[in-house]
Order: C-alpha cells, then sequence, then structure tokens
C-alpha cells in the first residue's frame, strides 16, 4: 500500500530564527561576495540528497513512485541512492532515471554491514553488478572495525573504481579513511555522515588533510545547528572551509526515515538558510553537478 501523501510542510520550520539570520551572522570583508545569509530563499534552491537508501523493507509501504512525489514534495531534485540489496536501487533508478544515480552497495543475501568483506565472492558480485547497471559509485559500505587483512579486497575495489572513475562511499571513522588513502592516494571517496562519530574538529583535521576528500553530511544536522540559534562554530569553520565538499543527505536507512523525510528536508535547508547564497548553492546541488556530471535544477520536480 502506497504511503499517504501527507500536507506539504513550510520549507523549513525556524520562521523565527531566520528572522533574525542577518543580525546574527558576523560580518565579512567587502570582496565582492555577497555575504548575508541566503534566509528564506534557500526554499527555492533545488536539493541533490547525496545519502538515500531504498531499502527491501521499503518496498511495499513506499513504492518507487511514492519515493519520488517525496522527493518532489522536497524539492529535491536528485538523490544518490544505494540499497540493500542493489535491486531496491535498480527500480528507483528504472522509474525516474532522471532523478536518480545509482551507487553499488556490496550488501546481500548474508553478506551485511559487518561481514561483507569477508563474504565469499564479493569480488565477481561486485563486477557483475558494475557491468551489468550503470552505477556512479561503490557504497554505502562500512568499516565498522579497521582489519588491514581485508587490503587485496579494498585493493581490487579500489580498482574496479578507479577503473570507472567511480568514488566510494564510505561509513567509517577517521582512520580508515587514512588506511584507503594510504592503499591509494588517488582513490576518490565520499565519507558518508562526516565521519558520524568523530567531533567535529576531528572531521575538520581529516578533510584539511585530504584535500579531495568529499563528505555528505546525513544525520549531522542536528550537530550543525547551534541550539536553533545559528551555527556551531566549528562546523561553521567547515562548512566554509571546505565549501565545494560537502553534500546534504537524509540517510532513509531504515522506514521512519522516510517517515520523516520532510523534516529531515526542512532541517537541512535551515542549517543551509545561515550560509550565504553562493556556499548554499554549492552544498545544495552545485558539487553534486560537479563530482557527477550533472544538470540539477527545480525543473526536474514533477520529473521522472
Amino acid at each position: 500500500m502506497s504511503h499517504p501523501t501527507s500536507p506539504a510542510r513550510p520549507a523549513f520550520a525556524a520562521t523565527l530564527v531566520l528572522a533574525t539570520v542577518v543580525a546574527l551572522s558576523p560580518a565579512r570583508a567587502d570582496d565582492g561576495h555577497d555575504h548575508a545569509p541566503i534566509g528564506e530563499a534557500v526554499k527555492d534552491l533545488p536539493l541533490f540528497d547525496a545519502h538515500i537508501h531504498y531499502k527491501e523493507p521499503a518496498w511495499a509501504q513506499y513504492p518507487v513512485k511514492s519515493i519520488i512525489e517525496l522527493m518532489d514534495r522536497n524539492g529535491v531534485a536528485m538523490g544518490l541512492v544505494s540499497s540493500t540489496p542493489d535491486e531496491g536501487t535498480i527500480m528507483l533508478w528504472d522509474y525516474a532515471p532522471n532523478r536518480i544515480v545509482p551507487e553499488l552497495r556490496p550488501y546481500h543475501g548474508d553478506a551485511g554491514s559487518s561481514n561483507w568483506t569477508k563474504a565469499e565472492g564479493m569480488e565477481a558480485y561486485l563486477e557483475e553488478r558494475l557491468a551489468k547497471y550503470p552505477h556512479e559509485g561503490i557504497g554505502e559500505f562500512h568499516i565498522h572495525r579497521l582489519d588491514v587483512s581485508d587490503a587485496p579486497l579494498f585493493e581490487k575495489v579500489i580498482a574496479m573504481a578507479r577503473a570507472r572513475d567511480l568514488p566510494l562511499h564510505v561509513h567509517s571513522g577517521a582512520e580508515p579513511v587514512r588506511w584507503l588513502y594510504s592503499l591509494d592516494p588517488e582513490v576518490k571517496i565520499i565519507w558518508a555522515h562526516a565521519g558520524l562519530g568523530e567531533p567535529a574538529e576531528a572531521v575538520h583535521g581529516l578533510m584539511a588533510e585530504f584535500p579531495t576528500l568529499v563528505a555528505d553530511t546525513s544525520l549531522r544536522e542536528s550537530a550543525i545547528l547551534n541550539a536553533d540559534v545559528g551555527l556551531h562554530p566549528v562546523w561553521e569553520k567547515i562548512i566554509h572551509d571546505f565549501q565545494d565538499r560537502l553534500m546534504i543527505g537524509s540517510d532513509t536507512w531504515v522506514n521512519g526515515q522516510w517517515d520523516r523525510y520532510d523534516d529531515i528536508m526542512a532541517s537541512n535547508r535551515e542549517w543551509l538558510s545561515y550560509l550565504p547564497r553562493e556556499v548554499a548553492e554549492k552544498i545544495a546541488y552545485k558539487n553534486a553537478e560537479r563530482i557527477f556530471g550533472r544538470t540539477i535544477s527545480m525543473d526536474q520536480i514533477g520529473t521522472r
């Protein structure tokens, strides 16, 4: 059964907060750029959701049509999708190829987040799926605990990615990311949730250390917002220092995330509203345009 469509919500909830954005934001030097926060105009930006899953438990409650309707309602023009199993991603991509950037998650059968690197036939599975479908990334996959004995598999995964010019979408702390770069300094990595459990200072440090590292900020909204009065100061520094390497995301890893998709996207628009238009546009969709070679606009809303 399709999930009932709820009434459209405001683009973001903090109307009172947004009214004070300009007053609370620090003045910046006049360098020819408009540093005034974008404020309520953030509602007009298309969004690229860089962390979507369409896992098997969602298929019945949220048919593909309803997923695209949720994206439409929230101004999400396009999204990066990986799923357990990969068939979910292909179902969404097949229904709405104009809206979906597919990436290949290794999880299938008995291979899950905690054991996928040890699963028999993993290399062959990845090669087969990459050959059959137009995946534009490998992941999101987890490295819960770094095991250097997995190096031979990761070297093969990196080779697959390098041969196709694909990023790896990695859910891990900072050390596994450093380890992957040690295997191949040229590997492309999207750091899921900007490290999630890592403190903001460590996030800034790793992104400074590796100048090609990209991060999605899914599940970080409450950390980025500083008690509903502005941006957390360290996250504000991360955002401004690495504005060309950040993307927003939702992480629909369970159905509850689809249930609250409106709220998640509203929260992303809320923290983006504190940024100058130029910076907000980059993180909302322009970085994704560059990374995935797409044109992203509100004209895609309502299309497939």
